[in-house]
């Protein structure tokens, strides 16, 4: 809320409408769970990464020909990176499920790993990376 105060003393147009929009998405998220004053990290983290895929989205199905549009979105997307959690490297990801899930990883039984997984890793690393990371480990 701060850095959109500033961005409204500043008169950045396009920052505060991106910093208002997330803020706006955190607090549907918060009042849809119910907990509307206080609302916790990790809610807070979920609702940013939706509003960061949602407009990564919006940037891939964009038509070349809509520069503007194109360009709008890439700064929106700019500002949502600046507030979305550091997401895990593939290394980090297989260090953490390798450390962590051993006994699983030793199946390799891929639909086991990735129900296993995915819970401790949601909101901490891209799905797709977490995905590559245990079709590496399950050919090892």
């Amino acid at each position: 809320r701060k850095d959109m105060v500033a961005a409204m003393k500043a008169k950045d147009k396009e920052r505060k409408e991106a910093i208002s929009s997330l803020v706006s998405a955190v607090k549907k998220a918060a009042i849809d769970a119910g907990c509307r004053d206080d609302i916790p990290d990790e809610m807070a983290n979920e609702a940013i990464l939706k509003e960061v895929k949602t407009v990564k989205e919006q940037i891939d199905t964009c038509p070349a020909s809509r520069e503007d549009l194109l360009a709008e979105y890439k700064t929106r997307y700019d500002i949502f990176m600046e507030y979305a959690p550091k997401m895990m490297s593939a290394d980090e990801v297989e260090a953490f499920i390798t450390e962590r899930f051993a006994d699983v990883v030793a199946s390799h039984n891929k639909g086991q790993i990735m129900k296993a997984v995915m819970p401790e890793l949601k909101g901490k690393a891209e799905g797709s990376v977490i995905n590559q990371v245990v079709a590496k480990l399950c050919q090892a």
